[in-house]
């Protein structure tokens, strides 16, 4: 019990100690970010990706329309045949032994086992 308060204490003290040192720090690195962000070099690509972006949402957004569609279509054509999908897994099925299964007084031995 005596560390666990040592250690609340010290997580206490290194909080008041970060957090004034840690928002000169920050607000070092915002200016320095606002900087950044307003210079003209970078505002210049900033709005060349803009207009990138704004002419090319339209073909995008066509392009996964229609692969949308195709899914859904395949997805359709699927549900409406089902014999041709669980014609395959029969098969595969059968050919498979179930797994053992382990007895209840076999796996609270292990439990206890393994906990201690």
């Amino acid at each position: 019990m005596k560390g666990k308060i040592l250690l609340v204490v010290g997580l206490g003290i290194g909080y008041v100690l970060g957090t004034r040192a840690g928002r000169e720090k920050y607000e070092k690195i915002k200016a320095t970010a606002n900087k950044l962000w307003n210079d003209p070099r970078i505002a210049e690509q900033r709005h060349n990706a803009e207009d990138f972006v704004k002419d090319k949402a339209p073909d995008v957004a066509e392009f996964l329309a229609d692969g949308a569609k195709k899914v859904v279509k395949q997805v359709a054509s699927n549900k409406s045949s089902p014999a041709k999908s669980t014609k395959s897994t029969t098969t595969s099925s059968s050919a498979k032994k179930p797994a053992a299964k382990k007895s209840s007084s076999t796996a609270s031995t292990t439990k206890s086992t393994n906990s201690k």
